[in-house]
């Protein structure tokens, strides 16, 4: 079987990934270009385009298809899309994180997918940590290691997501004094960070007051116009770990604020500290 062949059988959310990514660096793309991109069928590809414009995540053009710019201030992938996008990125930057945990720390997770990457590898290292996590994915995750005590806060699960938001989970995190919390972003705009759910920004606000510090989790792509809510000042953040596909502008925005900035690349580590 060849590489064509095998990419074909991806599933659906990683094929429509792969979509918004070239179209991200691309622009504009024939249904031609897509297949190709994906190594599938026009077929699929105008399957998966129709998928996308009913989402909401583009827009169709004769023959083909274009990203929606900018995406709508409470605009939220779909969670295995989300995933998929700028994957290698993710995983670069939560293994990156996970070198920040010590044995016995009592960690504070939230359920964005770059922090599922840093899951995946503080795992792997197999140390003592309490944890506490909104999210019933990562809660599932972080059961089977044995070293790991797990504590989920409660609340209301986000239609479309495993996410926990509201109380009494909030209500409990405000009252916990943790040696960490690793957090995302919907988007960084300068130094203001931002979410798309009025919940899910005061959920994460209580978070970030929880912790002694805070590392923020963000791939390149979240470098963009301001998503629905503030959620807060980069200045809260103790260091900011992304990778070294931001733009020129975003990175001075990062370093004026003095906090430490971190950049990782998909294939090796490139760090640079403030």
């Amino acid at each position: 079987m060849d590489g064509a062949a095998k990419r074909v059988e991806m599933v659906p959310a990683k094929r429509r990934a792969l979509i918004l990514e070239h179209l991200r660096i691309n622009g504009a793309a024939s249904i031609q270009e897509l297949a190709d991109t994906i190594g599938g069928s026009q077929s699929t590809v105008r399957r998966d385009l129709e998928h996308l414009v009913e989402k909401g995540y583009l827009e169709r053009t004769h023959g083909g298809a274009h990203l929606t710019q900018p995406l709508r201030a409470t605009f939220e992938r779909e969670a295995p899309v989300n995933a998929a996008l700028m994957h290698a990125e993710k995983v670069a930057i939560g293994e990156e994180a996970a070198k920040r945990l010590s044995p016995g720390d009592c960690v504070i997770f939230d359920g964005s997918s770059t922090v599922m990457e840093a899951v995946k590898a503080a795992a792997a290292r197999r140390i003592s940590l309490t944890v506490i996590v909104n999210s019933l994915d990562i809660a599932q995750l972080c059961s089977e290691v044995l070293d790991w005590r797990v504590i989920v806060p409660g609340g209301t699960v986000r239609p479309g997501f495993a996410n926990l938001a509201g109380q009494p989970g909030e209500e409990f995190i405000r009252s916990l004094h943790a040696d960490v919390c690793l957090t995302g972003a919907s988007a960084v705009t300068g130094t203001m960070l931002t979410e798309r759910s009025l919940e899910l920004a005061s959920l994460k606000r209580a978070m970030i007051a929880s912790a002694r510090r805070t590392i923020l989790l963000v791939d390149s792509s979240k470098f963009t116009a301001p998503a629905f809510c503030t959620l807060c000042d980069v200045s809260q953040m103790h260091e900011i770990i992304t990778d070294t596909g931001i733009e020129a502008d975003a990175y001075s925005a990062l370093k004026v604020t003095e906090k430490i900035v971190t950049l990782v690349s998909a294939g090796e580590m490139d760090r640079n500290r403030a």
